[in-house]
């Protein structure tokens, strides 16, 4: 079993968020005891982004908690570039492929679940792709 972990997750337990945080640790560890959890390059990137000032020790933290870089693949690419297509076709504002349907296409491909807190997003552009929430 491999699990993709969504950004919103990590920050959670890493910031740690008072109100996600207990639920979200909690859910990820139930996640690692059932498989691996990785985090695609999108994910590490966004992470990254609030710990800019202390990359290695963000590194070190990822590894510590059990998370897994994945790189993403070409199929994973298409899968994001296909699902973003379809939300501006139904009138998706929008004008960039935004992380959230790399992230998706990811998971979609290359995963067996996706653990967010967006599973509405995820839900209505990744139907077929199994969500765990905290929620």
């Amino acid at each position: 079993m491999i699990i993709a972990v969504d950004t919103n997750i990590l920050i959670d337990i890493l910031e740690p968020d008072p109100v996600h945080g207990p639920a979200s640790r909690e859910v990820l560890r139930r996640c690692l005891s059932e498989g691996a959890v990785v985090a695609c390059e999108v994910v590490w990137a966004e992470v990254a982004t609030a710990y800019a000032y202390a990359l290695a020790e963000l590194d070190h933290a990822l590894k510590h908690v059990g998370v897994a870089y994945s790189a993403m693949s070409r199929k994973a690419a298409m899968e994001a570039a296909k699902c973003w297509y379809l939300y501006r076709q139904k009138g998706g504002k929008r004008k960039r492929i935004a992380a959230d349907f790399l992230i998706g296409g990811h998971a979609l491909t290359q995963c067996d679940r996706l653990l967010t807190r967006d599973r509405d997003f995820f839900n209505n552009h990744f139907n077929s792709l199994k969500i765990i929430s905290p929620s």
